[in-house]
């Protein structure tokens, strides 16, 4: 083989050993470039996937955000119609824009400017307001708080902070986007109204306005609405009491004047619980304005209001059915805006006990429906500072010794014996008011120690007060006769209530309450509970004897008669055997034309033993979907028959008109606020009013 063709193999051969070597390199090159941009872009992407899914959802929104604000949006538009007053009553008419040259008149701007002063419940002494009223915005609302009492400030301006966001739902702002609010002030804009030349009151205390405003109230040179600022002074110069009883004063008045595009509306009372009130009715002189989609409230007006009874209840069993705190806290909203001012919260019986006890967990442990269907101390707290901000004090019953079943039946298994008897047994008509059956031990005193441990448990949780209610309801003397064959039966009870109250007492660290409520029965005519202290909360017939006869044994008592203020009547019978059903449906009339103290013939002493009333809702056939309309504007109807009691001259069974108009327009706010209250006529008759009456 010749030299020079080795030398060209040899040459070819690096030739080709530098060509792989190129193209690895090249194809590393390469691969190296992909890798980098691909993992480039994943780390855009991975960065960027908030934007993408906000740009994605954006883009699936807006049809979603009409569908969401036609659910939502309690109370739709009627530009078709006008209203004129005549006669203090809006009447309606067709309105065509174009052929029409007045403005259109709302329906609620009508009805707020023609006839009675349209607040629920009824002040109870003569009300004044303007025919005039100015238009604004929620962000126009400012605080003034004038009060030496720190505490007192506070919890005015939790109370305000609700006020506000409350004022915002009824604007229709919290169904609106950003965009919508703006469009829906500027179309808005117009001339500024007349200004009248009133008394200015003093300005002593620095105003704090709002923040949070979603769009400025000003538009180029022009002033949305017609006020500057709307000032809401709220004045507390009297006591700095802030835990419930029944002594609280909740008395205020309200004045509002106004000069140089400025409202100011003085709210002045004795306790927080009377300025509470003020706002409440403040809410109810402000209303939303569809045609200028502004708020509007009067130029000026003079409101002195007080309550005529103390006690203005609502009671909800959350044992036959569990109820959120959500629906809970939104019925307490609810008790606010009617002032009503105690909310008996029958939170435990024997078909559950969703109190989860820091003592005694097991209590719920075994009787509670499920781990989700409980309350928490937590839960329980919460509830009670909510319901504070509203005026509305949580009273939370143990039901005892009767309705306690399985909750109880843990006791052999922790060596403290029987804590309740009866559990479960059939047949139980025999043992017990309803199935299942329970009742607890008089004669264990591992009993008392649970129920004392109990008491101490609500009491921290709910604060100081001079009020506690101990069950005593339904007792079966036959359960306990089983066992306790040769003792007094009746006594036994007495002895059981005595114990109990003994008990509460050292929970509250050996002071005894002013006011120890049970529930009436055959027993309390025993007259062997002291009437100094215990107050009946009187459940059976309006004419049953037991009114009378409790009166006359000098016990204070709570009405709450299952023939009007039972609020879960009239839905027929859940079982086959027993007494279920209580017909026929209590309405809203029926709530409010019931006055006891009247049918009865109460003489001034009678009268001051009657510490007010309390409408009951039992849950066997309601659970969290029916509350609202369950409740509402039945428990109104009640708010005012104890707010305010006002003369009724008419036929027992015909509630005036203007009453009706009233509590029509109360119910529309109730769902302005989410709240599905029941439906009282057709919405015809809403729209013509006293045509259907």
């Amino acid at each position: 083989m010749s030299t020079s063709f080795l030398i060209e193999m040899l040459l070819l051969r690096r030739l080709r050993y530098l060509f792989k070597m190129s193209l690895a390199v090249s194809l590393r090159r390469a691969l190296l470039v992909l890798l980098s941009g691909a993992i480039f872009i994943l780390t855009v992407l991975y960065w960027n996937q908030g934007v993408i899914k906000t740009q994605a959802y954006s883009e699936a929104q807006p049809r979603l955000h009409v569908q969401r604000d036609r659910n939502i949006d309690p109370i739709p538009l009627e530009k078709s119609w006008t209203y004129k007053c005549d006669h203090d009553r809006c009447v309606r008419v067709n309105y065509h824009k174009n052929e029409d040259n007045a403005k259109r008149v709302s329906f609620i701007s009508c009805s707020m400017t023609c006839g009675d002063i349209n607040i629920w419940p009824h002040p109870t002494s003569k009300s004044l307001v303007s025919a005039h009223t100015l238009r604004f915005s929620v962000e126009d609302v400012h605080l003034r708080l004038d009060s030496p009492h720190r505490d007192v400030r506070k919890q005015l301006k939790l109370a305000f902070d609700w006020f506000i966001k409350e004022l915002r739902q009824i604007q229709r702002l919290d169904y609106a986007s950003h965009t919508d609010e703006i469009s829906m002030a500027a179309a808005s804009v117009s001339e500024p109204s007349f200004r009248l030349g009133l008394h200015k009151t003093d300005t002593d205390v620095a105003e704090s306005p709002l923040a949070g405003s979603l769009f400025s109230a000003t538009f180029g040179s022009h002033r949305v609405g017609d006020l500057d600022s709307l000032q809401v002074k709220l004045s507390v110069h009297g006591s700095d009491q802030l835990n419930f009883n029944l002594d609280n004063d909740e008395s205020y008045k309200l004045s509002t004047t106004y000069e140089h595009r400025r409202i100011l509306v003085h709210i002045t009372a004795q306790t927080f619980f009377g300025a509470r009130h003020g706002l409440s009715t403040l809410q109810q002189l402000i209303w939303y304005d569809d045609e200028e989609r502004l708020l509007r409230t009067y130029v000026s007006s003079l409101i002195n209001d007080e309550p005529k009874f103390r006690y203005r209840g609502l009671m909800l069993d959350t044992s036959r059915h569990f109820f959120s705190v959500d629906a809970i806290k939104r019925t307490i909203s609810a008790m606010g805006l009617a002032k009503l001012n105690r909310f008996h919260w029958h939170i435990t019986d024997a078909q559950s006990f969703p109190y989860i006890s820091r003592n005694y967990p097991e209590l719920a442990e075994h009787g509670a429906y499920s781990e989700s269907e409980t309350y928490s101390e937590q839960d329980v707290r919460e509830v009670t500072e909510f319901a504070k901000i509203f005026g509305v004090q949580v009273l939370l019953e143990v039901d005892a010794p009767a309705h306690a079943g399985n909750g109880w039946d843990w006791g052999p298994k922790r060596g403290l014996g029987e804590l309740s008897l009866c559990i479960n047994q059939q047949p139980w008509s025999f043992y017990c008011g309803e199935p299942p059956c329970g009742q607890l031990n008089p004669k264990n005193n591992h009993t008392y120690l649970i129920l004392q441990r109990l008491y101490e448990e609500f009491l921290k949780l709910t604060g100081p007060t001079d009020i506690f209610h101990l069950g005593g309801d339904e007792v079966n003397l036959d359960c306990w006769a089983q066992y306790f064959n040769d003792t007094d039966l009746r006594g036994l009870w007495c002895d059981f209530m005595l114990q109990s109250n003994a008990r509460l007492k050292l929970a509250n660290g050996n002071e005894a309450l002013r006011h120890v409520v049970v529930w009436s029965s055959a027993l309390t005519n025993t007259k062997c509970l002291p009437n100094s202290q215990f107050v009946v909360q009187v459940w059976g017939g309006s004419t049953w004897q037991e009114n009378y006869d409790l009166l006359d044994n000098g016990y204070n008592v709570i009405f709450s008669h299952v023939d009007a203020w039972y609020l879960d009547c009239g839905f027929g019978s859940w079982r086959a055997t027993g007494d279920a059903a209580c017909s026929p449906y209590r309405t809203w009339q029926n709530v409010y034309k019931h006055r006891p103290w009247e049918r009865m013939r109460l003489d001034n002493k009678r009268r001051k033993q009657v510490l007010g009333g309390e409408a009951c809702l039992w849950t066997e056939q309601v659970d969290e979907n029916q509350l609202d309309n369950r409740l509402w504007p039945r428990a109104a109807a009640l708010a005012e028959r104890l707010w305010s009691d006002p003369n009724d001259d008419h036929d027992f069974d015909i509630v005036p008109p203007e009453v009706f108009r009233r509590i029509s327009l109360f119910r529309n706010r109730l769902v302005e606020l989410g709240i599905k209250a029941e439906a009282l006529f057709p919405k015809y008759c809403v729209q013509n009013p006293g045509e259907c009456i």
